[in-house]
C-alpha cells in the first residue's frame, strides 16, 4: 500500500512533460520563466539533469547535478539552488518555492513565493513567514533582455 507521501508525490507529477539532458532542460526552464513572465536570470542552474512541467497546475522541477551558488553582483546576494527547485508557476508569480535560499548577511534565508510588482520594476521574494524583500527586477536579467527592455 502506498504511502500518503507516494500518493502525493505521484499526484503532483500527474501529466507531467519531463525532460532530460543539460541543454533542453535550459531550453524549458527559459519557456517557463517566459510564460509566467520571469525575467530569465532568476533561475540560473547549471549542469541540469532533468526537468518537468505539468502544465495543468503549473508545477514545475528542476534538477541538476550538484548544488549550485550564483552571486547577483548588481544587489549583492548569493543564492543556494539546491540538487532539486520545485515550484508553482502562474503568470507573474512562482509560489510553493523549494529548494532556493538567498544569504542575508549569515543566515539563508529560503524562499518560498516570488511575484513581479504592478509596475514590472521589481521583483519580491517572500520567505515561508511571509517576510519579504524586493528588488530590482534587472538584477535578474540577462545582458541580453537588458538590452531588449532599453530598446
Amino acid at each position: 500500500m502506498a504511502s500518503d507521501l507516494q500518493k502525493s508525490f505521484v499526484e503532483e507529477h500527474a501529466g507531467a512533460e519531463i525532460t532530460y539532458g543539460a541543454e533542453e532542460c535550459h531550453r524549458r526552464i527559459i519557456e517557463l520563466l517566459q510564460d509566467v513572465g520571469f525575467p530569465q536570470g532568476v533561475l540560473p542552474l547549471k549542469d541540469l539533469e532533468e526537468f518537468g512541467y505539468v502544465r495543468k497546475t503549473g508545477f514545475a522541477w528542476m534538477k541538476q547535478k550538484a548544488p549550485y551558488e550564483h552571486y547577483f553582483s548588481s544587489i549583492k546576494i548569493l543564492v543556494r539552488y539546491e540538487t532539486e527547485v520545485t515550484a508553482c508557476g502562474e503568470k507573474g508569480r512562482m509560489k510553493k518555492i523549494s529548494g532556493v535560499k538567498g544569504k542575508q548577511l549569515i543566515l539563508w534565508v529560503p524562499a518560498a513565493e516570488m511575484s513581479i510588482g504592478s509596475d514590472r520594476s521589481k521583483l519580491h521574494f517572500k520567505t515561508p513567514l511571509g517576510i519579504g524583500k524586493s528588488y530590482p527586477i534587472t538584477a535578474f536579467m540577462t545582458d541580453e533582455e537588458k538590452e531588449k527592455a532599453n530598446q
